[in-house]
């Protein structure tokens, strides 16, 4: 619109916390939260509003990672490496988008590759994570507050202190 002109000019309002504007990969290795046996996450944004999640994810190692399902969409592009899922015939190498629909069962796999190199890929997670055994049945969960726990939790063990997840948080 042009030509309007408003009474009362635009101002902050009170509450809003700052954007996040970060390094992706830290240079300091404290950062990564263990998940698993040469499995870790690195949290970029919590939305504890809309119960989701943005990190990169880091494997070191080759193998079935997890079994899962999501309630909401997931959006994923791999940076490093390669990863696929054992119910589909398509490789998420380095530079490919991902989208994976709610409701769909799926079973994270790195190849030997792994061994040798590392895979990361940035996850935009919306709602949950699902864990589930090979009968379908849940075994666990993680949700925004359970993945800020396990910082929290990290954090404080490696020294950068609980309040360090908090700059993830909004």
């Amino acid at each position: 619109m042009t030509g309007t002109v408003f009474a009362q000019p635009l101002a902050q309002l009170p509450g809003i916390l700052p954007e996040i504007a970060i390094d992706a990969v830290p240079a300091d290795e404290r950062v990564w939260v263990p998940q698993a046996p040469n499995v870790w996450f690195r949290p970029l944004f919590f939305n504890t509003l809309g119960g989701g999640w943005c990190n990169l994810l880091r494997v070191r190692r080759s193998g079935v990672l997890s079994r899962h399902i999501h309630p909401a969409p997931v959006f994923g592009y791999v940076i490093k490496g390669s990863w696929r899922y054992l119910e589909h015939d398509w490789v998420a190498s380095a530079g490919r988008f991902v989208f994976e629909p709610p409701g769909e069962i799926h079973t994270l796999m790195v190849d030997a590759d792994a061994e040798h190199d590392e895979m990361i890929t940035f996850f935009n997670v919306s709602g949950a994570m699902v864990y589930l055994d090979e009968q379908g049945m849940q075994i666990g969960y993680e949700d925004v507050f359970s993945k800020i726990e396990m910082c929290r939790r990290h954090y404080r063990e490696a020294g950068l202190g609980d309040d360090y997840v908090r700059q993830f948080i909004r």
